[in-house]
């Protein structure tokens, strides 16, 4: 199957580099590119695409709206693709807005053209590109713009979760992957993995992501990267 893939950058240097990197594999094709947020939603109306790599600051429509309406609001009529982040620097507080606006990950631009392609192709098969520890550092980074008022933590649903079920979502939040989980709880790598999935399943998520920044928003675990 080939992935479709939308450049969205306002750099055309960069889209040209981009798309020689993906117009060499077999598996993807880059049916689409917009120089903005606005002229990409106005392509996605008329074309297919599965990933969108978009950059996040741009005139006009920036990245970050752009990613709402098309993950949010489905402007990107049904089927929306899913969206891959792509910033310039490593704690950027317009990556982490997109995150919460449902992009599946981000990547640096000057990311390796092997590590790019392998994103793409685990965004499009439904997974998150987003290491958790990175996603944690952001979160650490702008924990000021997360809930802090409320008394008590914010459910969110995780009353529908069981014991371990919460127990593995607070090791997600801390960025611990899937093996280091199984370790740590003494549990198979494969059982957590069921965990994960019944987690997101319960609580409607879309990925580890999401898992992450739920966890953060209802104070499961703290900024800093305690639980509460």
């Amino acid at each position: 199957m080939t992935i479709r893939v939308m450049l969205v950058d306002d750099q055309v240097l960069l889209r040209t580099g981009f798309r020689m990197v993906l117009s060499a594999q077999e598996d993807m094709e880059v049916v689409a590119e917009a120089g903005d947020g606005a002229e990409a939603l106005e392509r996605l109306r008329s074309t297919k695409v599965d990933v969108v790599l978009m950059d996040v600051r741009m005139p006009n429509v920036d990245g970050v709206e752009a990613t709402r309406r098309i993950c949010t609001e489905g402007e990107g009529g049904p089927g929306a693709p899913k969206v891959l982040i792509l910033t310039t620097f490593d704690l950027d507080e317009y990556a982490f807005t997109a995150l919460k606006a449902g992009a599946s990950g981000f990547m640096l631009k000057d990311v390796p053209p092997d590590d790019l392609l392998a994103a793409i192709r685990a965004v499009h098969s439904g997974d998150a590109v987003v290491a958790p520890s990175t996603t944690r550092r952001l979160i650490d980074r702008f924990s000021t713009v997360l809930p802090s008022t409320t008394p008590g933590p914010l459910t969110r649903g995780l009353e529908r979760l069981t014991d371990r079920e919460t127990e593995v979502l607070t090791l997600v939040a801390q960025g611990l992957s899937n093996g280091e989980i199984a370790a740590q709880l003494v549990l198979s790598e494969a059982t957590v993995k069921t965990h994960v999935g019944r987690i997101l399943a319960k609580l409607e998520l879309r990925d580890r992501v999401q898992a992450v920044v739920l966890a953060y928003e209802t104070r499961l675990v703290r900024a800093g990267g305690g639980t509460a």
